[in-house]
Parts: C-alpha cells; sequence; structure tokens
C-alpha cells in the first residue's frame, strides 16, 4: 500500500526551456541506466525478499519509493522544458548547431522533429515511459535474483550507471534549475552507492558473501578450476599481471594463479538425425 504527495521530494525548476534536453531527459526516466529501472529492482527484490528479519526488505521498499518521486521529478522537468516547444515542423527544425554535436552527428532537425512529435501526438508534451530515443522501457534490465547478495552487488552497479548517466545530463546544460535538481538526484545515487556496499559489508563483506550463493558447499566445486584466471591469447602469452592474476581470492577462501587454457574435452561428434527431425535424407544416415 502506498501513499501520494502531491508536493516533489525536491523543487524542480527550469529556467530556460529546452526540448532537446528533454528529449536527453527521457534516458534518465526510461533508459536502462534510469529511475524507472531501479525503482523497479528495489520493488520486485523486496517483494520476494526472505529471511528471519524484515529488515532488508524494509529498507527496499523506502528506497524503491524514493525512486518513484525521483520519476516524478524528471517526468516534470521534461514537462516544463517542452513549456513553449514548437509544435511545427518548421519549426521544430530550428535548433541550434550543439544539437548535431549532442545526438552523435545525426541530423539534429529529423532528431528533434520526431521526439516532439511523440511528446506532442502521443502525450500532450508531457513525459512517457521510454529512452531517449522513444524506445519503452521493457523490464528486461530488472535484476531480481532472491538472493540478497547477489541483488545488492546489482544495484551498486544500477546505481553506479545511474550516477555516470546523471553527471553527463547536469554536464550537458547550463540551466540552473535543472542543475540545482541534478545535485540532488547525484547526491542520492552517492548515498544508494553506499547504502548497497552497506548491506554487503553487514552481511560479512566479500569474504561472508562470496562466492554466491555462499549456501552451496564449496566442496562440490572443481577445486582445480576455481581460482584460475584462464588465459586465452592465441600464441600462449600471458595475460598482464592484475590483482586477479596472483595473490588471496577476494573471498580469502584461494588463491589466484594463471592457467594458459587448453582444450580438455574431445571434438563433439553428434549422432545422426531423427528421420522424424525434417532434416535432409543425407544427415539421417
Amino acid at each position: 500500500m502506498y501513499y501520494h504527495d502531491k508536493r516533489l521530494q525536491y523543487p524542480v525548476k527550469v529556467e530556460s526551456p529546452d526540448p532537446v534536453y528533454a528529449r536527453m531527459l527521457q534516458q534518465a526516466i526510461g533508459g536502462i541506466e534510469g529511475e524507472i529501472r531501479v525503482a523497479f529492482q528495489y520493488f520486485f527484490q523486496a517483494w520476494g525478499n526472505r529471511a528471519p528479519t524484515t529488515k532488508y526488505r524494509d529498507m527496499l521498499l523506502h528506497t524503491a519509493t524514493e525512486e518513484i518521486g525521483h520519476i516524478e521529478m524528471l517526468a516534470t522537468a521534461v514537462a516544463m522544458n517542452l513549456e513553449n516547444a514548437p509544435t511545427k515542423v518548421q519549426e521544430a527544425g530550428a535548433a541550434d548547431a550543439i544539437v548535431g554535436a549532442v545526438m552523435g552527428g545525426e541530423n539534429p532537425r529529423h532528431m528533434v522533429e520526431g521526439m516532439l512529435h511523440r511528446h506532442l501526438l502521443s502525450t500532450g508534451m508531457a513525459a512517457f515511459p521510454a529512452n531517449c530515443d522513444g524506445v519503452p522501457f521493457d523490464m528486461s534490465h530488472i535484476y531480481a535474483s532472491g538472493n540478497i547478495a547477489a541483488d545488492m552487488y546489482c544495484n551498486v552497479a544500477a546505481e553506479s550507471t545511474g550516477r555516470v548517466l546523471a553527471t553527463r545530463l547536469y554536464n550537458a546544460t547550463n540551466d540552473p534549475g535543472m542543475r540545482d535538481m541534478w545535485s540532488f538526484l547525484i547526491a542520492r545515487d552517492t548515498m544508494h552507492q553506499q547504502q548497497w556496499l552497506a548491506v554487503i559489508e553487514e552481511l560479512g563483506g566479500d569474504a561472508g558473501t562470496l562466492p554466491i550463493p555462499n549456501s552451496f558447499p564449496q566442496e562440490k566445486e572443481n577445486q582445480k578450476f576455481n581460482y584460475n584466471f584462464f588465459a586465452t591469447a592465441a600464441d600462449g602469452s600471458p595475460p598482464p599481471a592484475g590483482r586477479w592474476t596472483e595473490g588471496a581470492a577476494m573471498d580469502g577462501k584461494g588463491q589466484f594463479s594463471v592457467v594458459q587454457n587448453q582444450p580438455m574435452g574431445e571434438e563433439p561428434v553428434l549422432g545422426p538425425a531423427r528421420p522424424d527431425s525434417g532434416a535432409e535424407t543425407q544427415q539421417i544416415g
């Protein structure tokens, strides 16, 4: 059960509406690094969380609900940036030269027109649950494994890529209101990265959680290969030395080493095709 407060979580102000920036903001809403992704990732992790204590479930629900507030802020920012945006094809092509650079060299007129028409025709100059190219978010990037440690590592990655996007969007505008909004959202990304890492630490850190799931007995692994770095250069040359090539493994349960990857199995030889498989006569044999 959820409650709604009509007031925004943090002020959203736009001094110079920019329809091109509205398009860019869509990535933070419905992109794979966006707020829809993390909100529903945390919700589904919470809804499926099983543990003797409910504190992790409760924590995830608090943060997932916070993320809905972030979607609301960004949707408001999109709408505000579309204030007085041109709705005619002739006007929509009037974007300045910087649009070409922002859009990666694509025809800026077509790019701006396409998103403006989508905002106009489908949403009445409002945000929608899609990325900056208008592709709807399909939930395929939501990770909820039922393993609290695995989920926390996924959450660190989600908040990290989200913060990368947020800093790029901060740098992509000179509007004071938009930068102020991003200063808040980037700060929240910082907290959430630390929050998920704190859960991992509380669970015992790398030594206590790795390998995931830590409930599977490691003696059932093939002990010969569980801490080898496989070198796969065709000429057999060793890989550059790194933390992952020698010394104690991150979980403290083994030692890293380098092994030149060699075939350990035989070339697979399959039997003839079944008579009812629809294969050629020559395959059936």
